[in-house]
C-alpha cells in the first residue's frame, strides 16, 4: 500500500502556496467525507418519529455505514496504488452525492440500510486517497502541517453537519436537507475537478521480478510493522468512543434531558469544534514551545505518562458524578448485573481474546509478524478484552440514572 516512504515527496523548495493549494483541497475533500459521517445519525430523531424505528435499529444503521466504510477502507490503498488517488477522490464524492439523494427518498427502514451502505462506500477511499495525495504533492518540509490540517479539516467537517442539517432541516424540511446536501457534494466534486492538476499522482511501477533477483516485499508486509498495530489500537479504541458521540448524542440529549432538536445538534457542533481548537492550539504549542511538550513527555513513572493518566481521570470524572454512592451499600440485593459483569470480563473476555490473538498472530499472520511482536501484540489483546468501553459506561450510567 502507499506510504510516505514509498514515493519521494517533492522537495522543500516547492512554493507555499502549491503546498497550501494541495492541503487545503485535500482538506476539503477530507472534511467533506467526515460531514458524510453524521448524515444519518443527526436524523436519527427524525427517523424514529417518522418510521417508527427503535434504539437497535439505528445502531445497526451505524453498524452497516462502518462495516462497509472499514471492509472498504482495508482495500482502498490497494486500488489507489494501482489506480492513483484523484479517480477515486472524484468517484467517493459522486457516492456521497447519490446517497445523499437516496436519503432524500426513503419511505423506510430498508430504504435507510441502503443509504447506510452507501455512505459507507463512499467513505471508504478517503484516508488512503488524502494521505496519498499529501505524501506526493507536498513537500517533506511541509508534511508535518499538512497532516495536522487534514485532522483539524475532519473535525470542521463534523462541526459543519449538525448546523447544516439542523438550520435547512428546520427551514425546508429533511428530505429537502439530504437534497441540498447532495448539491454540497456535487459542488466539492465540481471544484476538485477544476483544479485537478493539484491533485495528480503518479502510479507506482512494480517491474516483473527476473531470475537471481530477489522478489519485492508481498503487498502485506507492511503488517509486520509494530507501529500499524499501535495505530490501529489507537483508532479501534478512539473510534468507540467517538461513535456513541456522534451516533447518539442528540438523541440522547432529547430523551434524557428534554432538549430541542436544534440546540442538542448545536451541542455535538460545539463539541467538534473544541476538537479541532484542541488540535490547533495543540500544533501551535508544538511549534512555539516544543521543549515544554518534551518535558512533559518525560514525566513517567513506570513507562505512564503522569499528565494522560490525569486528563483520563478528568474525562471519566463526569461519569462518576452520576453514580450514586448511596446505594453502593445496597448491591448485594441485585448481585446479577455485577455477577454477570465479573464473569464476563474475567472469565470468558481474557480467554476469548487469547484465543483470537493465538489464531490471528501465530496463525493467520504468522508470515508478517515475527514470534517476539506477536506475544506483544497478544498480550494487547488481552488487556483490551479486559477494558470495558468508557463510552458504553457512560451510557449505562445515563440508562440507569447513576443506580
Amino acid at each position: 500500500m502507499t506510504s510516505a516512504g514509498s514515493i519521494a515527496p517533492s522537495q522543500p523548495t516547492v512554493p507555499l502556496r502549491q503546498d497550501a493549494t494541495v492541503i487545503a483541497l485535500v482538506g476539503l475533500a477530507h472534511a467533506a467525507s467526515h460531514f458524510g459521517h453524521l448524515l444519518l445519525p443527526l436524523l436519527f430523531p427524525v427517523f424514529m418519529q417518522e418510521f417508527g424505528l427503535s434504539y437497535s435499529q439505528l445502531g445497526l444503521l451505524m453498524t452497516v455505514f462502518f462495516v462497509v466504510s472499514g471492509v472498504g477502507q482495508a482495500g482502498a490503498g490497494f486500488v489507489v496504488d494501482r489506480l492513483g488517488a484523484r479517480p477515486l477522490l472524484f468517484g467517493a464524492l459522486g457516492i456521497f452525492a447519490a446517497a445523499c439523494v437516496a436519503a432524500s427518498q426513503v419511505a423506510g427502514y430498508s430504504g435507510l440500510l441502503a443509504v447506510a451502505a452507501l455512505a459507507g462506500l463512499g467513505n471508504a477511499t478517503f484516508h488512503p486517497v488524502d494521505f496519498t495525495i499529501l505524501n506526493q504533492r507536498v513537500s517533506s518540509a511541509r508534511l508535518g502541517h499538512a497532516f495536522s490540517a487534514h485532522g483539524l479539516t475532519g473535525n470542521l467537517g463534523w462541526a459543519a453537519a449538525p448546523v447544516f442539517f439542523a438550520g435547512l432541516g428546520a427551514w425546508l424540511g429533511w428530505r429537502n436537507a439530504y437534497l441540498a446536501a447532495a448539491l454540497l457534494y456535487a459542488g466539492v466534486l465540481a471544484l476538485l475537478v477544476v483544479q485537478r492538476a493539484h491533485l495528480h499522482t503518479e502510479v507506482e511501477a512494480r517491474p516483473a521480478a527476473t531470475p537471481g533477483q530477489t522478489p519485492a516485499e508481498h503487498d502485506l508486509a507492511f503488517m509486520k510493522l509494530p507501529v500499524v498495530w499501535w495505530c490501529f489500537g489507537f483508532f479501534l479504541l478512539s473510534t468507540m468512543t467517538l461513535a456513541v458521540v456522534q451516533g447518539f448524542a442528540v438523541s440522547i440529549l432529547q430523551a434524557l434531558h428534554g432538549v430541542r432538536f436544534e440546540t442538542a445538534t448545536l451541542t455535538l457542533t460545539a463539541y467538534m469544534l473544541c476538537g479541532a481548537l484542541g488540535m490547533l492550539v495543540g500544533g501551535g504549542l508544538g511549534l512555539l514551545v516544543p521543549g515544554a511538550f518534551q518535558a512533559i513527555a518525560a514525566l513517567e513513572v513506570a513507562h505512564v505518562n503522569l499528565v494522560v493518566a490525569v486528563f483520563i481521570w478528568v474525562m471519566i470524572y463526569p461519569m462518576m458524578i452520576q453514580i450514586d454512592w448511596s446505594a453502593v451499600k445496597d448491591v448485594r440485593r441485585k448481585p446479577r448485573g455485577l455477577i454477570l459483569t465479573l464473569v464476563v470480563n474475567w472469565l470468558i473476555k481474557p480467554f476469548t481474546m487469547a484465543a483470537l490473538g493465538v489464531l490471528f498472530f501465530h496463525y493467520l499472520f504468522a508470515p508478517w509478524v515475527d514470534p517476539q511482536s506477536a506475544s506483544e501484540y497478544i498480550a494487547g489483546m488481552i488487556l483490551l478484552g479486559v477494558a470495558p468501553c468508557t463510552a458504553m459506561v457512560f451510557v449505562w450510567s445515563q440508562l440507569v440514572k447513576g443506580d
